[in-house]
């Protein structure tokens, strides 16, 4: 009797703790990666940035200052990959923007994917996806997370940096393709 009444008052304080407020969910998450920019150029430029764009980011966002992947070499398919994915390239499988495939006997494009066709341009442009990457990104698990309510878009002049952080439960991805001055897509996003 007297275990029972010594447990039940040290457990007393736990049944009076409150639950704290729920933090409100954000509306918008933008993911912004600038292609070989020092985190302290945001600093060393910060004299020539607008109130609503990167002044507003770093007051009001949230904002990784040190941060790194341990792998080597600095490609753009690579280094966007492990960001959205937060592994490296011997995981993720996206060793460099080209790699050689002894199979084939041919270099593979990082996000060539001649099963799609292209929407809005030209084949060669438009035949691309995700597909070369072999893990999920934080974009995908959000779409995952939210039953696929969440909306996915990447848009970039590149077709490997609109790709590979979208990931492969994207809505869109959108690149440019510079023989017709378009933005487009391709198949494996309609």
């Amino acid at each position: 009797m007297k275990k029972i009444l010594l447990l039940s008052l040290l457990a007393l304080p736990a049944l009076a703790q409150k639950k704290g407020p729920a933090l409100a969910r954000p509306k918008l998450v933008v993911g912004i990666v600038v292609d070989q920019m020092r985190y302290d150029y945001l600093y060393r430029y910060w004299d020539k940035f607008g109130r609503g764009g990167f002044r507003r980011l770093m007051g009001e966002g949230f904002s990784y200052e040190s941060c790194n992947y341990n792998y080597v070499p600095t490609y753009t398919g690579p280094g966007h990959t492990s960001v959205y994915t937060g592994t490296t390239p011997a995981t993720h499988g996206i060793v460099g923007n080209n790699w050689y495939e002894r199979e084939s006997g041919r270099t593979t494009y990082v996000t060539e994917d001649k099963t799609v066709q292209a929407v809005g341009g030209t084949a060669a442009a438009g035949q691309m996806s995700p597909r070369h990457n072999l893990a999920t990104t934080i974009t995908d698990e959000l779409r995952l997370a939210t039953n696929f309510q969440s909306k996915v878009i990447g848009v970039c002049i590149k077709d490997r940096g609109s790709i590979l952080p979208a990931g492969h439960a994207a809505n869109a991805a959108y690149w440019y393709d510079g023989s017709n001055g378009a933005f487009i897509t391709s198949t494996f996003y309609t």
